[in-house]
């Protein structure tokens, strides 16, 4: 998405239930994406009620944790927050794409909204950058894309 500044979207008008998977590992990283995510689906008119956050242990258990809350039919949307960084080994690349791929076929799969907000960064510091409190953390924008998908969805019938 780079700098572009996300469209405001109308999501006051029905309720939804949200997930939320964040992983603990990278915990400063990944408390910062969960504060944005919060943060911005409350902006968005979301209430607590209708939030679930849950935890997994890293970024590789994201995927089969968004797929057992896909699987269970209770929730509009799965948002999955999580920090892989780099470092001296292939470790990095093997989890990225095991993650990423994991979660572009749920929504696939079960036909629900299932955001990316998993940082995939070189550094700490490109990963804290894009975990502060401000418009460029991306859980604010997985949270935006994950409203802005039901919304499109109930809106088109499909």
């Amino acid at each position: 998405m780079g700098k572009e500044k996300l469209k405001e979207t109308n999501s006051k008008n029905h309720s939804k239930n949200i997930a939320v998977v964040c992983s603990k590992f990278n915990e400063e990283v990944t408390e910062g994406l969960l504060k944005g995510a919060l943060d911005e689906l409350n902006h968005l008119g979301c209430t607590e009620n209708e939030v679930k956050v849950f935890r997994c242990p890293g970024a590789f258990e994201i995927p089969l944790t968004a797929k057992m809350i896909c699987k269970s039919k209770k929730y509009d949307a799965v948002i999955c927050l999580g920090a892989v960084i780099k470092g001296e080994t292939a470790h990095f690349e093997y989890i990225s794409n095991i993650v990423s791929q994991g979660i572009f076929k749920l929504g696939m799969k079960y036909e629900i909204p299932v955001t990316f907000g998993v940082l995939t960064a070189y550094t700490d510091e490109q990963a804290i950058a894009r975990s502060s409190d401000d418009e460029s953390n991306k859980g604010r924008e997985a949270a935006r894309a994950a409203v802005d998908m039901v919304n499109q969805l109930r809106m088109t019938n499909l």
